[in-house]
């Protein structure tokens, strides 16, 4: 797969894929990367990339000639185009699966107000935001999308640690502990030294569960859930004294 990233600071960019994982799945050939910045494109004295929007306003909006430029120069209208916006879609990891079946990605990194839209209508651009708040910087959010797309390449993580992780499953996933078995009066659940797998992989689903049902109870609402998961999920809200616990 290769990433190709547009921007007016390559330097904020750069140091992601020659650092641990990244730098890795391109020492291994799994990734490649372009960087571009569309300064390079701008053709005037001062090299101008931005200007004030029409229709008045705070702010200033990046141009389309050298950010179009840009994005010729690496053949855009034959690839996925990717902007982070505040006002995009929300990027999922359905999203981040769909994405990582490209072999080329173009992300647009945007500044200040953002891009002319026309850029966008004409790329065809997917515009998507990571969450509901505001960044000054593009390339921020565009590192969180690639950092999601990219270990779910073939090779980059392996396939196990990405099946026991939040949201592979529909949930939220399980705490984690290690060494040593006592910390600060803290012990370290007993079903996980027991050795008895089946008791660990059903305390794991519970937990999984618990935290689901309690920091994003939206989740069960869109997962079709397993007779077991039902079960355990009933159990649950039974203890709480749960009036769900009657329900389907």
């Amino acid at each position: 797969m290769n990433i190709v990233v547009l921007t007016l600071f390559p330097e904020l960019v750069e140091p992601y894929f020659t650092t641990s994982i990244p730098a890795k799945a391109v020492e291994r050939g799994l990734i490649s990367y372009t960087l571009v910045n569309f300064r390079d494109f701008a053709h005037d004295r001062h090299r101008t990339c931005d200007d004030a929007p029409y229709g008045g306003g705070a702010g200033m909006v990046i141009k389309p000639e050298p950010l179009a430029e840009a994005l010729d120069s690496v053949d855009a209208l034959s690839h996925t185009v990717v902007y982070p916006s505040a006002a995009g879609y929300r990027f999922t990891q359905q999203v981040a699966r769909d994405l990582s079946r490209e072999e080329t990605l173009i992300f647009i990194c945007g500044r200040y107000e953002g891009v002319d839209q026309r850029v966008l209508d004409f790329y065809r651009a997917r515009e998507y935001s990571i969450g509901d708040y505001v960044l000054s910087s593009g390339e921020l959010a565009a590192l969180v999308m690639i950092d999601a797309v990219i270990r779910l390449r073939e090779g980059v993580i392996t396939r196990e640690s990405l099946e026991e992780e939040s949201y592979a499953s529909g949930l939220l996933e399980y705490p984690h502990y290690t060494r040593p078995v006592e910390f600060r009066g803290m012990s370290v659940p007993e079903v996980l030294l027991s050795g008895h797998h089946a008791e660990i992989r059903r305390w794991r689903l519970r937990k999984s569960l618990e935290r689901t049902l309690d920091r994003r109870p939206d989740l069960l609402h869109n997962k079709a859930l397993t007779e077991e998961e039902k079960g355990i999920l009933k159990i649950i809200l039974e203890e709480r004294g749960d009036e769900r616990a009657t329900g389907d």
